[in-house]
């Protein structure tokens, strides 16, 4: 069986039905794509159904896909049934080491040789769990952020005998279906964002453990500070965005810049290429109508 074009990809095997899976069962599901998931689990069926329904409402809010359909998931708890004519695969059991290897091998056992097999993990290699199949140039990591049915990222990395053509196809596939990829350059564990999240953790913790603040505090901070630009601009634009009219070469002029030398001209060449059509008046006028809507919308407690 060839491998489609990515937008052509219409069925789906979701492998592990979960949170992250059932998530991703749905977010497909949205897209007018047809899903076969399997699981285990004695009521795996049940709480996925239930994950689907409960999630609907939202992506209706978000805008449903021609064809988007909950009948169009179908169960099984036969993992080989489930994956032998899928277009894609992607794979969301628990992520312990073990239990990933085995049911990358028995996927890559019984799925088509050409279909991608892409993980969820959020912190092993794919060489790591593809050392195991016979087709380890079609394994990747699609690493999505819960509710994998909403939040848009997902990282796309390769392992060292991913061929390239799988990660563009990959990346295509996620992007078509209206995902944001992110396809990294090399693999690391835990990637990318993972990685930015465990250094705001470890420095929370510190704060906190020599008496600074509390964590609602740091939770604070966060939310109504860097966290509420960074959802929409990042770091990279906000120290743009911070140098004023001169932009980031004035903002590290003032405050330094940080970061390893070397990096500099390559940051700086990145944001003009990035922006270097808009002015600076423009960036933040963009920056203030997200930062009002923000504000008029969720800057609400919860509950």
């Amino acid at each position: 069986m060839a491998r489609p074009d990515p937008e052509k990809a219409s069925r789906i095997a979701c492998v592990g039905a979960g949170t992250i899976g059932g998530g991703w069962a749905a977010y497909f599901l949205s897209r007018g794509l047809d899903v076969v998931a399997t699981d285990p689990g004695a009521d795996a069926e049940d709480k996925l159904r239930r994950l689907v329904a409960r999630a609907w409402p939202k992506l209706a809010r978000l805008g449903l896909d021609d064809g988007a359909d909950q009948n169009r998931l179908t169960f099984t708890a036969d993992l080989s049934e489930a994956v032998s004519g899928a277009d894609f695969i992607q794979e969301s059991v628990p992520d312990w080491l073990d239990l990933k290897l085995e049911t990358f091998e028995r996927i890559d056992a019984a799925a088509p040789a050409d279909t991608v097999i892409a993980s969820s993990s959020s912190e092993f290699l794919p060489s790591a769990l593809a050392k195991a199949c016979r087709h380890r140039e079609r394994c990747v990591i699609g690493h999505p952020f819960v509710p994998s049915y909403l939040i848009p990222l997902v990282e796309v990395v390769g392992g060292t005998e991913t061929s390239d053509a799988v990660m563009t196809w990959t990346t295509d596939f996620y992007n078509h279906i209206g995902k944001q990829a992110l396809r990294l350059q090399s693999e690391i564990e835990a990637y990318v964002a993972n990685r930015l999240q465990h250094a705001v953790f470890e420095e929370m913790h510190s704060l906190v453990d020599k008496g600074v603040c509390s964590y609602s505090d740091v939770d604070a901070a966060m939310r109504y500070g860097p966290g509420m630009r960074w959802a929409f601009a990042g770091p990279l634009l906000c120290l743009h965005m911070g140098g004023g009219q001169g932009g980031l070469q004035a903002f590290t002029k003032h405050f330094g810049w940080g970061g390893p030398a070397h990096l500099q001209q390559s940051a700086e060449s990145e944001v003009e290429r990035l922006y270097g059509s808009m002015s600076m008046d423009e960036l933040e006028d963009w920056r203030d109508e997200n930062l009002l809507q923000m504000l008029e919308k969720v800057a609400q407690e919860p509950g």
